[in-house]
């Protein structure tokens, strides 16, 4: 693969990680409720979600799931219902007692909660999203054709997967450790409602639409 082609992906899934939704949102709740190591967990599990979504689009499996009603709706309801899991558990959270003295060496708070399964959550909330497949689809169609060697699929889906992680590994990371950490986790409550609501709006706007 060309280096200006394999640049001009990097900026697309730069732009496209950075994009504000829910993944940001479940990340930045898992970390908070969780600590850091959910939130790391969710955001490798995110990547690994999208990198396969990329793997299954470059594959041609992609073009099955948009051109299938079927399936795609599955997808879109099984996303949708998952989205309003999250929403529910997150407007249901109560406010913490949190002792940010007893937070260990590596950002991790003693007191997190222990309910947080971020390897589950990210993957989910990446894999139930078919709309993946339909930008996939058009990205790929700009840079690789029906008969590119699998080393250049391979490295597209790589470089797809480790954009997306390690962008919500640097969310992460910021959100615990520094100063907005304590102002965060003193009002997680707070954040919790707004991320329920903004998740259940979510799931609203993919099943009427």
């Amino acid at each position: 693969m060309e280096l200006h082609l394999w640049l001009s992906l990097v900026t697309i899934c730069i732009l496209g990680a950075l994009s504000p939704g829910p993944s940001l949102a479940l990340v930045i709740r898992n970390t908070l409720n969780g600590g850091s190591k959910q939130g790391y967990a969710t955001a490798l599990s995110h990547g690994f979600g999208v990198a396969l979504y990329a793997a299954i689009t470059a594959t041609g499996i992609g073009i099955i799931i948009v051109k299938s009603p079927t399936l795609y709706a599955i997808i879109q309801y099984a996303g949708a219902a998952f989205l309003v899991y999250l929403g529910i558990k997150a407007l249901m959270s109560k406010k913490q007692s949190i002792n940010l003295t007893n937070e260990n060496s590596n950002g991790n708070n003693a007191n997190v909660t222990t309910n947080i399964n971020g390897w589950r959550d990210g993957f989910l909330i990446a894999f139930l999203n078919p709309k993946l497949a339909i930008f996939f689809l058009a990205l790929f169609s700009q840079f690789v054709d029906e008969n590119a060697a699998w080393q250049q699929k391979a490295i597209m889906t790589s470089t797809v997967g480790i954009i997306d992680a390690l962008w919500y590994v640097i969310v992460a990371y910021a959100l615990s450790r520094g100063p907005i950490l304590e102002k965060l986790k003193h009002n997680s409550h707070i954040v919790d409602k707004i991320t329920g609501g903004f998740l259940i709006l979510l799931a609203a706007r993919v099943v009427l639409n």
